[in-house]
């Protein structure tokens, strides 16, 4: 009997769930965001260097022209794990995302994994979104700065990187400061900087749309030289399966919006506007990515794509150079909002499982003047820069995708929970 207790007791330990008895009205955040804020957040988040490249690593490697279907589908589905995102933004203005949402509607063990898993998720996209701007400025420079460290200080071991990237470590230090210092202040720059990317993806539509050969779409295989692999041609040269296979890849170009969801302490009218935020950046995000892979295969068979930097190359066959370094410049831009976005919700979270006494309870404290959790944001910047850099860039990918498919299944289990 007494084991059975026992057993009880800590079963109804794991399942206990938070009351969301609050309505989000008070907050020790400051609560300063607005519909503004929180759309240019999540777009910014979102649309980073993935708009300048996924398009055409799709079209020339998986779907050919059809990677606006790949996207269309891709977007489908984003949308269903936004409206859940959304539901629950409405219903649990909190900070937290995913975290709060699962504690509130399974319990207590599930949010906790939950919320460690968005903790190394989180971490792990700054850090690679960091690694790729490093990588992306090195690549402008032919390379100099890779070269100049691994003649200075390699690093042999498997699962390093070749050199320590102190420039990504610089950066995400710079960021934590940044985000430490307010919420607004560093909103307003993610507006700029959103801003300006919006502005360079529509100077890339209208010049590639004057481009444009819709002929481009119905390229018969028989005009396929030969060393290129072009498929059966036509607008879906590798059929349904390449549009699916294209279309896993274009679903983690929109991956970033969630970001929106951690920010029910700082949002005015939280319920109202971050479901609305969320919808409305992922229409932007489509609507962009729609655009950019219609212009780049409309411009340039999909067969002669270059998958790594698709504008660049467009515009170098055609002599537009100057479009090509404004893609450049826009690419910087993108990869400074993503890194913003990618690094925002970590402290949040943090500071939602610190309230929550799941962590260390030192974590929740606000500084009074700047109202942000300072120490959460620090600690997790630091921890983010370390692992921007010692690890590559592709295993940082790997790690972060796995984490990202978990927090969107639970948050919709969550919904179905709540409601049934």
């Amino acid at each position: 009997m007494r084991a059975e207790g026992t057993l009880r007791r800590f079963w109804s330990a794991l399942t206990r769930k938070k009351q969301n008895e609050d309505d989000g009205s008070e907050s020790k955040l400051a609560r300063v965001l607005t519909l503004l804020d929180l759309t240019g957040l999540g777009v910014g988040s979102t649309l980073g260097l993935g708009v300048y490249v996924l398009a055409g690593s799709v079209a020339r490697e998986q779907a050919g022209p059809a990677v606006v279907v790949s996207f269309l589908v891709a977007a489908v589905a984003s949308a269903i794990a936004a409206l859940c995102y959304a539901e629950f933004a409405a219903r649990v203005p909190k900070a937290g995302s995913a975290y709060v949402y699962s504690y509130v509607s399974i319990g207590e063990f599930t949010a906790f994994t939950i919320g460690w898993n968005l903790i190394l998720e989180y971490v792990i996209g700054t850090s690679s979104v960091a690694r790729g701007m490093s990588g992306y400025i090195d690549s402008l420079v032919d390379n100099k700065i890779s070269n100049a460290m691994r003649d200075a200080m390699p690093i042999d071991v498997d699962f390093l990187s070749d050199y320590p990237d102190f420039f990504s470590f610089i950066v995400v230090l710079i960021l934590a400061g940044l985000l430490a210092y307010g919420v607004k202040e560093s909103t307003l720059m993610n507006n700029i900087f959103t801003g300006v990317n919006l502005i360079v993806i529509g100077i890339v539509l209208v010049a590639g749309g004057i481009n444009c050969d819709p002929d481009n779409w119905t390229i018969d295989p028989k005009d396929i030289p030969e060393g290129y692999n072009g498929g059966a041609g036509g607008f879906a040269p590798f059929g349904f399966a390449g549009i699916m296979a294209g279309a896993a890849k274009c679903f983690y170009g929109f991956v970033g919006f969630d970001c929106i969801a951690t920010t029910g302490e700082e949002a005015k009218n939280p319920e109202r506007n971050i479901p609305l935020a969320i919808v409305i950046s992922l229409i932007i995000i489509f609507l962009a990515y729609f655009g950019i892979s219609t212009v780049l295969t409309m411009a340039l068979p999909y067969y002669l794509q270059d998958p790594e930097a698709p504008f660049p190359h467009l515009f170098e066959s055609i002599e537009w150079y100057a479009i090509k370094w404004i893609v450049s410049i826009g690419a910087i831009f993108a990869l400074c909002t993503s890194l913003l976005g990618a690094m925002f919700p970590l402290p949040r979270v943090l500071y939602a499982m610190s309230s929550d006494g799941i962590i260390y309870k030192k974590l929740q404290t606000v500084h009074p003047k700047t109202q942000t959790p300072v120490l959460a944001t620090m600690l997790s910047g630091l921890l983010a820069a370390i692992m921007a850099a010692l690890f590559n860039l592709q295993q940082l990918i790997d790690m972060m995708s796995i984490g990202t498919l978990l927090a969107y299944t639970i948050v919709a289990v969550s919904v179905l929970v709540l409601r049934y």
